[in-house]
């Protein structure tokens, strides 16, 4: 099992916080630094307090699909489930950001692999996007509706854009 915190500073005379843990439970190996490092990056992008929290846990498919029958009640494992904690929002321009526990994203490599094949990418690509699904849903989006739909996948694909821009720069 690893285990990854990542730290960033509020600035440069502030002491480093705890922002993003990621573990990964799951049999497959996986990039945890950079799912960690992803997970700091879109709550500083989003304009999240800095001293939010997020945690990131990677199951295997049997453990994923207890999880999805227990919150779900829908069989067989799925590719993220994501579990708020508080009310934390984006701040609205001139608001400023509260801290707060973020909650928690769990992703299922295994499922993430066969969704990867499936669209001909790699699956760190298929985490990047279940990642950032997960966020998107702990902060209040859903797609159940078209407008819904819209938004969300619309503001996901922008964030995976920078975030792949930011990381091949």
């Amino acid at each position: 099992m690893n285990t990854v915190n990542t730290v960033s500073p509020v600035s440069e005379a502030d002491e480093p916080r705890e922002l993003v843990e990621v573990v990964n439970e799951s049999s497959v190996e996986c990039d945890v630094v950079a799912l960690c490092r992803q997970g700091a990056w879109l709550m500083s992008t989003l304009g999240l307090h800095a001293e939010c929290e997020l945690s990131v846990a990677l199951v295997d498919d049997d453990r994923m699909a207890e999880l999805h029958v227990e919150w779900m009640q829908e069989p067989g494992p799925t590719d993220v489930l994501s579990f708020p904690m508080d009310d934390v929002r984006v701040p609205s321009a001139g608001e400023a950001a509260e801290p707060g526990i973020l909650g928690d994203v769990i992703l299922c490599p295994q499922v993430a692999q066969a969704q990867a094949n499936a669209a001909g990418h790699s699956r760190e690509a298929e985490l990047e996007l279940l990642l950032t699904h997960g966020v998107l849903h702990l902060l209040g989006h859903d797609h159940q509706e078209a407008d819904e739909h819209a938004v969300m996948f619309g503001l996901q694909e922008q964030l995976l854009t920078q975030w792949r821009d930011s990381v091949s720069a």
